[in-house]
């Protein structure tokens, strides 16, 4: 297997492991040509602004949060003119190797997807880095996926323990990502727009790389300079949709109306200036521009979908097949964020791992159709690969190592399933994220 890529959103495209056949190698390369494409329009320096919205007699603070973060902040410097004074959050082992170092900056890399000790205090150090703000200054956020976890500052009277707690719950419960960053707002110091708030009467821009269907700011990350819309009574809903039983602690938060998120108006969040740079959707459209470079004809599902993970593998396996039958060669692209709902809490898998496991199950084997499907990140879960591949022989070559494709699916060890046979992508972090990227790739009939 090839060494992983490190940095900036460039991933090797060579083949995961040694062709069967012709049309099986060169599937496989364009896949990951598709891939490479989407993540690098989605990169920051690709997606920031030429220019820096600078306080022209005031501080210049930057703040950047998230899997891009890194990045971000280094593309802010040197687009910045000099050294910024900022403060980055990553999650632990998305610095690359090769990032210069950040001249004035702090760098805290922090616990995802479930937050630890070092998001606690990046939480409050961004707080009292905004606090030191005053008119005339400004502060740039640089947001990108992960930032929910990175930085966590519980309420009063919920300690960390009981933010994994709850975060756990949620994750394995199959809520979509805009449910559970409607309860992590509210148990919440920094989320919600209270970053912004705690800058006081500076200035404040937020620069976004959105990893959520439907690129509403106020999700990304939980929106900690974003005004939020959502409420108390939501966040108990949404525990009680789920069977989620909240611990006495996380129960009263829910209940204490100090909790609400800040009132826009009141506030000034209304005025915070909040730009989306990046999206899936822009992805998308790079890697469906290679696609038809390549001579391919495109369908585009979008990139909102948010279904459970095995059961749209299964519907892209019926869409496929019947595609398939005009014999033309075809691609067919599609982003968002499923779910996966967790039955064995010590399985190894992810989203992405899942949908594949229920396409190749509902294929069966059907020739001449291949896919891919990665996290724009660079990790599906947990686990350290961004993904798989599918080919028209995964089932056979399963069935000679003695892989039984549904029970790894119902143990959620969609994982294993592919580590064994091989077809993991393994591209390093990509330093940026906009979820789930899928292509499938319909060869034309023989």
């Amino acid at each position: 297997m090839p060494a992983p890529t490190q940095g900036r959103g460039i991933i090797s495209t060579a083949p995961v492991m040694p062709a069967a056949s012709e049309q099986d190698a060169s599937a496989r390369r364009v896949l990951r040509q598709l891939l490479d494409a989407a993540v690098r329009a989605v990169s920051a320096e690709v997606a920031m602004p030429a220019k820096l919205p600078l306080a022209p007699h005031g501080r210049n603070l930057v703040v950047a949060v998230g899997k891009g973060a890194a990045d971000m902040m280094r593309v802010a410097q040197a687009r910045g003119g000099g050294a910024i004074e900022g403060l980055v959050v990553t999650r632990h082992g998305h610095l690359p190797a090769d990032l210069k170092g950040l001249d004035g900056v702090e760098i805290i890399e922090a616990g995802h997807p479930y937050p630890d000790e070092n998001s606690v205090r990046a939480a409050h150090r961004a707080l009292e880095l905004a606090r030191t703000l005053k008119t005339g200054d400004h502060m740039l956020v640089l947001l990108s996926g992960g930032g929910s976890a990175l930085l966590a500052a519980p309420v009063e009277g919920l300690d960390l323990a009981g933010k994994q707690e709850v975060t756990r719950a949620l994750l394995q419960s199959g809520a979509t990502i805009e449910e559970i960053n409607r309860v992590r707002k509210h148990l919440s110091a920094i989320k919600g727009g209270r970053l912004a708030v705690a800058a006081g009467h500076a200035a404040v821009t937020t620069w976004i790389i959105s990893d959520v269907p439907g690129d509403d700011p106020s999700f990304v990350s939980s929106g900690p300079t974003v005004a939020d819309s959502s409420s108390l009574s939501m966040a108990r809903e949404i525990l009680e949709r789920y069977g989620i039983a909240p611990s006495a602690a996380v129960a009263a938060a829910l209940d204490d109306p100090a909790n609400e998120t800040p009132d826009p108006d009141t506030l000034g969040l209304a005025g915070a200036d909040t730009v989306v740079i990046a999206r899936a959707r822009d992805a998308l459209a790079a890697a469906a521009g290679m696609a038809r470079e390549l001579g391919y004809q495109v369908t585009d599902l979008g990139d909102q979908l948010q279904a459970e993970a095995r059961h749209l593998g299964a519907s892209h396996a019926a869409l496929s097949r019947r595609l398939a039958r005009d014999g033309q060669a075809r691609a067919v692209i599609s982003g968002g964020e499923t779910t996966v709902t967790v039955v064995n809490k010590s399985g190894r898998g992810g989203r992405n791992l899942e949908y594949l496991l229920g396409l190749a199950i509902a294929l069966d084997g059907e020739a001449g159709i291949y896919a891919l499907a990665c996290d724009t990140d660079g990790i599906d879960g947990t686990e350290g690969a961004a993904g798989a591949i599918v080919t028209p022989d995964t089932l056979k070559r399963a069935a000679a190592l003695g892989l039984d494709p549904a029970a790894h699916l119902a143990q959620n060890n969609a994982y294993l399933f592919f580590e064994a046979l091989g077809d993991l992508v393994v591209t390093g972090p990509t330093l940026t994220n906009v979820n789930d990227f899928r292509a499938i790739l319909i060869a034309p009939a023989p």
